[in-house]
């Protein structure tokens, strides 16, 4: 399957990153330094480290800015994976003869992998899809309200949570169990 081409934005950022234009890595660093932190933080469990993998993923940026490839998916994608190596190879690190065990290192790992797919799969999927989920979870709407603020149907609104979330589930490795239950709210009246 055939990558789709990375929006304009991506395309020009990288433009001006690669002509060392200083306005573009502070509105780089404006749009996704949230997101960088956030993946940071999740992996390290710790806000220093998390802000210094914060200043080190878009030092590296600033420097290679020729490292990212349009070709291979959007901007944001590649500053969450690149995120995510460099946080989970700083975590290998700080823990190789730390107080946490291999286990509970590669444990911590595992969940901040599925994390960083989930947030690839919510941000990569079709906007109907991300807005039905954005409604039901994080603003708590039943399909019933959700479907009203989207102004379509309560059938469609369903169907648009369900393939939603079977996207979701694709972030779960095979045999990874998961106790979290993905079922949206329920409208009240049982349907």
């Amino acid at each position: 399957m055939a990558t789709p081409a990375p929006p304009r934005w991506d395309r020009k950022m990288q433009q001006r990153l690669a002509r060392g234009e200083e306005a573009a890595l502070g509105e780089l660093y404006d749009r996704y330094a949230s997101l960088v932190h956030a993946l940071a933080h999740r992996v390290m469990a710790d806000d220093d480290a998390a802000d210094q993998i914060t200043r080190e993923v878009f030092g590296y940026i600033w420097e290679n800015p020729d490292a990212y490839q349009p070709k291979h998916g959007s901007l944001r994608s590649w500053i969450a994976k690149l995120t995510q190596r460099h946080a989970v190879h700083r975590l290998r690190q700080s823990e190789h003869g730390g107080r946490s065990t291999p286990a509970e290192v590669e444990a911590r790992v595992q969940e901040a992998n599925t994390a960083a797919r989930a947030d690839f799969i919510v941000t990569s999927m079709p906007t109907p899809l991300r807005d039905a989920l954005e409604l039901a979870y994080r603003e708590r709407l039943d399909y019933h309200a959700a479907a009203a603020d989207l102004g379509v149907s309560d059938d469609e609104a369903r169907r648009r949570l369900r393939l939603g979330l079977q996207l979701l589930s694709t972030a779960m490795e095979p045999g990874e169990q998961h106790e979290e239950s993905f079922d949206p709210p329920r409208q009240r009246g049982g349907r």
